[in-house]
């Protein structure tokens, strides 16, 4: 291997290591959002909930996991047939190099059953 090759290759590396620095972060903050909904999942799943009772425990679990991607008021609780469907949809853009951003679009949503 030459020296330019060996050059070429450390920055092709070098690249994908510092995309993936960047976008850590953004996948734990997913990671968060999930564990906060999952959450909610298991402490009101078919006992009965109420809309109040779902914002005021995902604000609470927000506050605990220091979500910062979004706010707790960007978690939409709708009605469903069966219970509540609370669903969390969002983009989080990170900057790459210069004026090149990754965007990376996020959809959870659990099924809460009364």
């Amino acid at each position: 291997m030459t020296a330019v090759g060996f050059i070429i290759l450390v920055i092709f590396v070098g690249l994908f290591a510092f995309a993936a620095i960047r976008l850590t972060p953004v996948y734990l903050n997913y990671m968060k959002v999930t564990g906060v909904l999952n959450g909610v999942f298991e402490e009101f799943d078919s006992k009965n909930p109420t809309r109040a009772a779902i914002r005021t425990s995902i604000s609470r679990r927000f506050d605990v996991e220091s979500v910062s991607a979004i706010s707790y008021r960007d978690i939409k609780v709708t009605g469903d047939s069966g219970g509540f469907l609370v669903r969390a949809v969002y983009d989080h853009s990170t900057p790459f190099i210069g004026n090149v951003y990754f965007t990376v679009k996020f959809d959870k949503e659990v099924l809460v059953r009364r």
